[in-house]
Protein backbone atom coordinates (compact mmCIF):
# COMPACT_ATOMS: atom_id res chain seq x y z
CA UNK A 1 0.00 0.00 0.00
CA UNK A 2 1.08 3.84 -0.22
CA UNK A 3 1.11 6.29 1.78
CA UNK A 4 -2.30 7.83 0.84
CA UNK A 5 -4.04 3.81 1.38
CA UNK A 6 -2.28 3.36 4.23
CA UNK A 7 -3.40 6.99 6.04
CA UNK A 8 -6.91 5.93 5.08
CA UNK A 9 -6.99 2.38 6.44
CA UNK A 10 -5.82 4.13 9.40
CA UNK A 11 -9.13 6.91 9.31
CA UNK A 12 -11.28 3.66 8.87
CA UNK A 13 -10.19 1.61 11.95
CA UNK A 14 -10.11 4.81 13.97
CA UNK A 15 -14.08 5.84 12.59
CA UNK A 16 -14.71 2.20 13.77
CA UNK A 17 -13.28 2.77 17.24
CA UNK A 18 -15.52 5.90 17.86
CA UNK A 19 -18.60 4.26 16.59
CA UNK A 20 -17.58 1.45 18.72
CA UNK A 21 -17.24 4.02 21.80
CA UNK A 22 -20.53 5.53 21.43
CA UNK A 23 -22.52 2.77 20.64
CA UNK A 24 -21.20 1.04 23.78
CA UNK A 25 -21.85 4.27 25.82
CA UNK A 26 -25.38 3.96 24.89
CA UNK A 27 -25.52 0.51 26.12
CA UNK A 28 -24.41 1.64 29.57
CA UNK A 29 -27.12 4.56 29.52
CA UNK A 30 -29.80 2.17 28.91
CA UNK A 31 -29.13 0.11 31.22
CA UNK A 32 -28.60 2.52 33.81
CA UNK A 33 -31.94 4.56 32.66
CA UNK A 34 -33.91 1.08 34.18
CA UNK A 35 -31.44 1.00 37.19
CA UNK A 36 -31.48 4.25 38.17
CA UNK A 37 -34.43 6.50 36.60
CA UNK A 38 -33.06 9.22 38.80
CA UNK A 39 -30.44 9.69 36.66
CA UNK A 40 -32.58 9.94 33.79
CA UNK A 41 -34.39 13.27 35.16
CA UNK A 42 -31.58 14.68 36.11
CA UNK A 43 -29.82 14.53 32.44
CA UNK A 44 -33.39 15.57 30.80
CA UNK A 45 -33.30 18.48 33.16
CA UNK A 46 -29.87 19.82 32.34
CA UNK A 47 -30.45 18.89 28.47
CA UNK A 48 -33.61 21.50 28.72
CA UNK A 49 -31.38 24.14 30.55
CA UNK A 50 -28.29 23.74 28.45
CA UNK A 51 -31.14 24.28 25.47
CA UNK A 52 -32.58 27.05 27.14
CA UNK A 53 -29.44 29.25 27.56
CA UNK A 54 -28.17 28.34 24.02
CA UNK A 55 -31.91 29.95 22.97
CA UNK A 56 -31.00 32.97 24.92
CA UNK A 57 -27.38 33.64 24.14
CA UNK A 58 -29.10 32.99 20.49
CA UNK A 59 -31.63 35.82 20.67
CA UNK A 60 -29.89 37.99 22.94
CA UNK A 61 -32.65 37.89 25.60
CA UNK A 62 -32.12 40.42 28.56
CA UNK A 63 -30.07 38.80 31.56
CA UNK A 64 -28.65 35.91 29.69
CA UNK A 65 -25.24 36.63 31.46
CA UNK A 66 -26.47 36.08 34.70
CA UNK A 67 -28.69 33.31 33.77
CA UNK A 68 -25.19 31.85 32.67
CA UNK A 69 -23.96 31.43 35.76
CA UNK A 70 -26.32 30.13 37.48
CA UNK A 71 -27.41 27.25 34.65
CA UNK A 72 -23.40 26.77 35.21
CA UNK A 73 -23.60 26.15 38.53
CA UNK A 74 -27.10 24.20 38.12
CA UNK A 75 -25.44 21.77 35.69
CA UNK A 76 -22.19 21.12 37.83
CA UNK A 77 -24.70 19.87 40.62
CA UNK A 78 -26.52 18.10 38.73
CA UNK A 79 -23.45 16.23 37.49
CA UNK A 80 -22.04 15.52 40.85
CA UNK A 81 -25.51 13.64 41.30
CA UNK A 82 -25.36 11.76 38.48
CA UNK A 83 -21.69 10.43 39.68
CA UNK A 84 -22.87 10.04 43.74
CA UNK A 85 -25.66 7.67 42.15
CA UNK A 86 -23.00 6.64 40.34
CA UNK A 87 -21.25 5.66 42.89
CA UNK A 88 -24.03 4.65 44.87
CA UNK A 89 -24.97 1.83 43.26
CA UNK A 90 -21.61 0.57 42.62
CA UNK A 91 -20.58 2.07 39.32
CA UNK A 92 -17.38 4.28 38.39
CA UNK A 93 -18.07 8.06 38.30
CA UNK A 94 -17.75 8.01 34.55
CA UNK A 95 -19.72 5.16 33.68
CA UNK A 96 -21.94 7.07 31.10
CA UNK A 97 -19.09 9.28 29.44
CA UNK A 98 -17.88 8.15 25.91
CA UNK A 99 -14.93 6.22 26.50
CA UNK A 100 -12.66 7.45 23.45
CA UNK A 101 -9.51 5.21 22.89
CA UNK A 102 -7.82 9.07 22.29
CA UNK A 103 -8.57 11.51 24.97
CA UNK A 104 -6.67 13.62 22.53
CA UNK A 105 -9.50 14.11 19.77
CA UNK A 106 -12.01 11.43 20.86
CA UNK A 107 -11.47 9.30 18.13
CA UNK A 108 -11.87 11.99 15.19
CA UNK A 109 -8.29 11.20 14.25
CA UNK A 110 -7.89 15.17 13.88
CA UNK A 111 -7.11 18.12 16.45
CA UNK A 112 -7.70 21.51 15.08
CA UNK A 113 -7.54 20.47 11.69
CA UNK A 114 -4.56 18.58 11.98
CA UNK A 115 -3.93 14.92 12.03
CA UNK A 116 -3.81 13.59 16.03
CA UNK A 117 -0.87 11.54 16.93
CA UNK A 118 -3.32 8.74 17.41
CA UNK A 119 -4.26 8.91 13.53
CA UNK A 120 -0.02 8.96 12.65
CA UNK A 121 1.14 6.49 14.74
CA UNK A 122 -1.65 4.11 13.04
CA UNK A 123 -1.05 5.03 10.09
CA UNK A 124 2.93 3.92 11.13
CA UNK A 125 1.96 0.82 12.56
CA UNK A 126 0.31 -0.24 8.95
CA UNK A 127 3.14 1.04 6.92
CA UNK A 128 5.75 -0.85 9.58
CA UNK A 129 3.21 -4.26 9.31
CA UNK A 130 3.44 -4.22 5.22
CA UNK A 131 6.99 -3.80 5.42
CA UNK A 132 7.78 -6.29 8.42
CA UNK A 133 5.13 -8.60 6.29
CA UNK A 134 7.51 -8.36 3.08
CA UNK A 135 10.41 -9.65 5.49
CA UNK A 136 8.78 -12.88 5.89
CA UNK A 137 10.96 -13.50 9.28
CA UNK A 138 8.64 -15.54 12.07
CA UNK A 139 9.03 -13.62 15.37
CA UNK A 140 11.33 -16.17 17.91
CA UNK A 141 10.55 -15.18 21.74
CA UNK A 142 12.58 -15.39 24.68
CA UNK A 143 10.81 -18.52 25.92
CA UNK A 144 12.03 -20.97 23.41
CA UNK A 145 16.21 -19.72 23.39
CA UNK A 146 17.83 -22.46 24.93
CA UNK A 147 21.19 -21.59 26.39
CA UNK A 148 21.70 -25.34 27.01
CA UNK A 149 23.08 -24.95 23.51
CA UNK A 150 26.17 -22.94 24.79
CA UNK A 151 27.50 -25.07 27.51
CA UNK A 152 30.70 -26.47 27.63
CA UNK A 153 31.96 -24.27 24.80
CA UNK A 154 34.48 -22.47 24.73
CA UNK A 155 35.13 -19.41 22.30
CA UNK A 156 38.59 -17.61 22.23
CA UNK A 157 39.07 -18.39 26.11
CA UNK A 158 35.33 -17.04 26.48
CA UNK A 159 32.57 -19.38 28.35
CA UNK A 160 30.27 -19.13 25.71
CA UNK A 161 27.42 -20.31 28.54
CA UNK A 162 28.06 -17.31 30.45
CA UNK A 163 28.34 -14.81 27.64
CA UNK A 164 25.38 -15.97 25.94
CA UNK A 165 23.34 -16.28 29.85
CA UNK A 166 24.81 -12.45 30.01
CA UNK A 167 23.28 -11.72 26.21
CA UNK A 168 20.04 -13.37 27.31
CA UNK A 169 19.08 -11.75 30.29
CA UNK A 170 20.29 -7.75 28.79
CA UNK A 171 17.91 -8.14 25.95
CA UNK A 172 15.57 -9.82 27.90
CA UNK A 173 15.72 -6.63 30.10
CA UNK A 174 16.04 -4.75 27.46
CA UNK A 175 12.57 -5.46 26.50
CA UNK A 176 11.15 -5.35 28.71
CA UNK A 177 12.05 -1.46 29.98
CA UNK A 178 12.27 -0.16 26.15
CA UNK A 179 11.25 3.27 25.36
CA UNK A 180 11.80 5.58 22.47
CA UNK A 181 15.00 6.47 25.24
CA UNK A 182 16.61 3.35 24.82
CA UNK A 183 19.98 2.59 23.32
CA UNK A 184 21.12 0.70 20.25
CA UNK A 185 22.46 -3.02 20.80
CA UNK A 186 25.28 -4.45 18.13
CA UNK A 187 24.73 -8.29 18.13
CA UNK A 188 28.15 -9.57 16.02
CA UNK A 189 29.20 -13.20 16.36
CA UNK A 190 29.59 -16.09 13.85
CA UNK A 191 26.50 -17.53 11.89
CA UNK A 192 23.77 -19.61 13.85
CA UNK A 193 24.37 -18.61 17.49
CA UNK A 194 21.21 -16.81 18.18
CA UNK A 195 21.91 -13.27 17.14
CA UNK A 196 18.49 -13.46 14.93
CA UNK A 197 16.66 -15.41 17.41
CA UNK A 198 17.23 -12.98 20.22
CA UNK A 199 16.21 -9.81 18.06
CA UNK A 200 13.27 -11.44 17.02
CA UNK A 201 12.18 -11.89 20.65
CA UNK A 202 12.76 -8.56 21.61
CA UNK A 203 10.59 -7.43 18.24
CA UNK A 204 7.81 -9.92 19.09
CA UNK A 205 7.99 -8.41 23.01
CA UNK A 206 7.66 -5.03 21.46
CA UNK A 207 5.02 -5.48 18.93
CA UNK A 208 2.79 -7.10 21.58
CA UNK A 209 3.54 -4.02 23.58
CA UNK A 210 1.94 -1.61 21.01
CA UNK A 211 5.40 -0.41 19.93
CA UNK A 212 5.97 0.19 16.26
CA UNK A 213 8.82 -2.33 15.36
CA UNK A 214 10.34 -2.55 11.73
CA UNK A 215 12.28 -5.87 11.83
CA UNK A 216 14.35 -7.03 8.02
CA UNK A 217 17.45 -8.39 7.21
CA UNK A 218 19.60 -5.56 5.54
CA UNK A 219 19.39 -6.80 2.24
CA UNK A 220 15.54 -6.56 1.91
CA UNK A 221 15.56 -3.32 3.33
CA UNK A 222 18.30 -1.40 1.24
CA UNK A 223 16.60 -3.24 -2.07
CA UNK A 224 12.88 -1.78 -0.98
CA UNK A 225 14.29 1.62 -0.42
CA UNK A 226 16.43 1.54 -3.84
CA UNK A 227 13.22 -0.05 -5.94
CA UNK A 228 11.27 3.17 -4.31
CA UNK A 229 14.70 5.68 -5.13
CA UNK A 230 14.53 4.64 -8.95
CA UNK A 231 10.70 4.57 -9.29
CA UNK A 232 10.31 0.60 -9.36
CA UNK A 233 8.00 0.46 -6.83
CA UNK A 234 4.65 1.09 -5.96
CA UNK A 235 3.87 5.32 -6.82
CA UNK A 236 3.75 6.78 -3.12
CA UNK A 237 5.37 4.13 -1.12
CA UNK A 238 7.99 5.45 1.53
CA UNK A 239 10.09 2.88 2.93
CA UNK A 240 12.61 5.70 4.57
CA UNK A 241 10.29 7.55 6.64
CA UNK A 242 8.65 4.45 8.04
CA UNK A 243 12.26 2.97 8.90
CA UNK A 244 13.16 6.62 10.70
CA UNK A 245 9.94 6.79 12.44
CA UNK A 246 9.32 3.52 13.91
CA UNK A 247 9.73 3.22 17.46
CA UNK A 248 12.43 0.07 17.00
CA UNK A 249 14.69 -1.00 14.10
CA UNK A 250 15.68 -3.98 13.82
CA UNK A 251 18.75 -4.85 11.36
CA UNK A 252 19.16 -8.37 10.38
CA UNK A 253 22.66 -9.76 8.44
CA UNK A 254 24.58 -6.44 8.14
CA UNK A 255 27.32 -7.37 5.91
CA UNK A 256 25.06 -9.75 3.64
CA UNK A 257 24.25 -6.92 1.29
CA UNK A 258 25.81 -5.87 -1.85
CA UNK A 259 28.77 -3.42 -1.30
CA UNK A 260 27.54 -0.61 -3.85
CA UNK A 261 27.32 3.42 -2.95
CA UNK A 262 24.19 3.24 -3.26
CA UNK A 263 23.84 1.01 -0.16
CA UNK A 264 26.55 2.34 1.60
CA UNK A 265 24.77 6.03 1.37
CA UNK A 266 21.37 4.45 2.81
CA UNK A 267 22.50 2.53 5.51
CA UNK A 268 24.61 5.62 6.36
CA UNK A 269 21.71 7.85 6.32
CA UNK A 270 19.30 5.14 8.39
CA UNK A 271 21.97 4.79 11.07
CA UNK A 272 22.85 8.40 11.28
CA UNK A 273 19.02 9.84 11.24
CA UNK A 274 17.88 7.31 14.10
CA UNK A 275 21.18 8.54 16.11
CA UNK A 276 20.54 12.12 15.39
CA UNK A 277 16.75 11.73 16.44
CA UNK A 278 17.14 9.23 19.29
CA UNK A 279 16.00 6.62 17.49
CA UNK A 280 17.00 3.04 19.04
CA UNK A 281 18.20 0.26 16.88
CA UNK A 282 19.05 -3.17 16.89
CA UNK A 283 21.58 -4.71 14.30
CA UNK A 284 23.25 -7.88 14.41
CA UNK A 285 25.94 -9.27 11.63
CA UNK A 286 28.75 -11.86 11.52
CA UNK A 287 31.12 -9.03 10.78
CA UNK A 288 34.08 -9.06 13.83
CA UNK A 289 34.66 -5.41 15.02
CA UNK A 290 38.49 -5.67 14.15
CA UNK A 291 37.20 -6.37 10.35
CA UNK A 292 34.68 -3.81 10.09
CA UNK A 293 36.98 -1.50 8.03
CA UNK A 294 37.70 -3.91 5.33
CA UNK A 295 33.78 -3.57 4.62
CA UNK A 296 32.33 -0.35 5.85
CA UNK A 297 33.71 3.49 5.52
CA UNK A 298 34.73 5.34 8.51
CA UNK A 299 31.82 7.43 8.72
CA UNK A 300 29.32 3.94 9.11
CA UNK A 301 31.54 2.17 11.87
CA UNK A 302 32.29 5.43 14.38
CA UNK A 303 28.32 5.87 14.16
CA UNK A 304 27.28 2.39 14.82
CA UNK A 305 30.22 1.48 17.21
CA UNK A 306 30.09 4.44 19.51
CA UNK A 307 26.11 4.73 20.12
CA UNK A 308 25.72 0.87 20.75
CA UNK A 309 25.55 -1.51 23.48
CA UNK A 310 28.00 -4.42 21.67
CA UNK A 311 27.04 -7.89 22.57
CA UNK A 312 29.33 -10.82 21.50
CA UNK A 313 27.11 -13.69 20.85
CA UNK A 314 29.43 -17.15 20.69
CA UNK A 315 29.06 -20.72 20.38
CA UNK A 316 28.43 -23.65 17.60
CA UNK A 317 25.67 -22.70 14.86
CA UNK A 318 22.55 -23.95 16.47
CA UNK A 319 20.99 -24.59 13.24
CA UNK A 320 22.84 -27.08 12.17
CA UNK A 321 22.94 -29.10 16.04
CA UNK A 322 19.04 -28.87 15.29
CA UNK A 323 19.15 -30.55 12.07
CA UNK A 324 21.55 -33.41 13.22
CA UNK A 325 19.22 -33.82 16.12
CA UNK A 326 21.50 -32.33 19.62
Amino acid sequence: MNKTELKRKAIEEIDKRRFNAEQEAKTRAEKIENEIPEIVEIRRMLTQTAAQLSMDIVRRNKGYESNFEKIKKNSLEGQQMIKNLLRGKGYPEDYLDVQYRCKICNDTGYVDGKPCECLNRLTLRYAAEELNRSANMPLADFNHFNLEYYRGITFEGTDSFIKMKENYSYCLNYAAEFSRESGNILMYGPTGVGKTHLSMAIAKELTAKGFNVIYGSVINILQAVENEHFGRAVKGTDTLSTLFESDLLILDDLGAEHDTPFNEMTLYNIINTRINTGSPFVISTNIMPDTFAERYNERIISRLMCSSKRLLFVGNDIRQLKRMGQ
